[in-house]
């Protein structure tokens, strides 16, 4: 199996686990049983961060790279008296994106799979559909989800106020489309499959390197505070998508992204150029970026005085919170930088 293979491999798995902002047990746990089996230290917080650290050869200082395992998706409103559920967004998830289909409502008891529904198309300007066709985008308020469920068989299934719902887990299956992964939720689940490869290689970092796959990071990032907050750090290297448009000098392929800027904020100019000197040593091509809709773990961290240095290394991306394309060589590159940077840049 090529590396190509076993990265698409990590990340299927990955991607096939649920895990709506706030309620990520289904991949907590497949992360903790995956990290112990690499015989790294690993634990979930208190914040519902799963941790892992690798100890380095010069224990006063840490540096800690995060992934978030959250996604998208939206969360119930309201449980109809016909059993047709209403929910809002959660996250930057429209509607449109995801498509008449099937979605998964978390309910606390049980699974419900249900129809994202926008209503029929064989109408005239007498029904509310019709301005969906001709002239606005659909909206949550214009959609509900049908699960020809009675609303005490919902509730019976626990689906409640609160109750998140997904993406319906068959239609998130990744495919291959020549050496680039297509699939909803790469963001930002190919870069925890990165925090995994970096686990499983590095063995004598310069300093403690802490892998730190973040909670509900769609949501404010609130995992990474408060895992910042607790942890003194010298550095922090955001993994994320880097969104392919007209309006960014990037190109799709196998080059990363290394960030300055984004709209929290600008990014230690330090930590990018040990960043580009460790791109420069495994002589890995880098693309080079400031954002405007967009914020990470490391820059939201940084403007709240969190960390002192934060940097934001990313993979160009298609469909940014749709169904996501990207390079497969641009994710492995982002692994090979980060080991060298980690095995060599805090040597003094």
């Amino acid at each position: 199996m090529s590396n190509y293979d076993r990265l698409f491999t990590t990340i299927e798995e990955l991607v096939m686990h649920h895990s709506p902002s706030g309620v990520e047990a289904e991949i907590n746990q497949f992360l903790l049983d995956r990290f112990s089996a690499l015989g790294v230290e690993v634990w979930l917080d208190r914040a519902d961060n799963i941790i892992a650290k690798i100890p380095g050869r010069d224990p006063q200082g840490a540096i800690a790279i995060t992934a978030h395992k959250d996604e998208i998706g939206a969360i119930v409103k309201h449980v109809g008296d016909d059993g047709c559920v209403e929910v809002r967004k959660l996250g930057g998830a429209f509607p449109w994106v995801y498509g008449e289909g099937v979605v998964d409502l978390l309910g606390d008891n049980e699974t419900i799979s249900g129809i994202l529904s926008f209503g029929s198309r064989h109408v005239s300007h007498e029904s509310p559909q019709k301005v969906q066709q001709e002239d606005t985008p659909v909206r949550w308020e214009d959609a509900w989800i049908e699960t020809m469920r009675t609303p005490e068989e919902l509730a019976a299934a626990g689906v409640r106020a609160g109750t998140r719902m997904v993406i319906g887990k068959h239609r998130k299956r990744p495919i291959g489309l020549k050496d680039h992964i297509a699939s909803y939720t790469l963001d930002n689940k190919a870069s925890v499959a990165i925090l995994l490869a970096l686990a499983e290689r590095i063995k004598q970092p310069a300093v403690d390197i802490y892998l730190v796959a973040s909670a509900k990071e769609e949501v404010g990032a609130i995992g990474a505070l408060y895992f910042t907050q607790q942890q003194r750090l010298d550095g922090l290297i955001a993994l994320e998508i880097c969104p392919l448009s007209s309006e960014y000098p990037i190109q799709s392929g196998e080059a990363p992204v290394i960030l300055s800027q984004d709209g929290y904020g600008i990014y230690d100019e330090g930590l990018n150029q040990q960043l580009r000197h460790a791109a420069e040593a495994k002589n890995v091509p880098l693309q080079l970026a400031t954002l405007s809709g967009f914020g990470s773990d490391a820059s939201i961290a940084m403007k709240f005085g969190h960390v002192a240095r934060a940097a934001c290394l990313a993979f160009p991306t298609q469909n940014t919170h749709g169904y996501e394309i990207a390079h497969l060589g641009a994710i492995a590159n982002c692994i090979e930088i980060l080991q060298c940077f980690c095995e060599t840049q805090f040597d003094s």
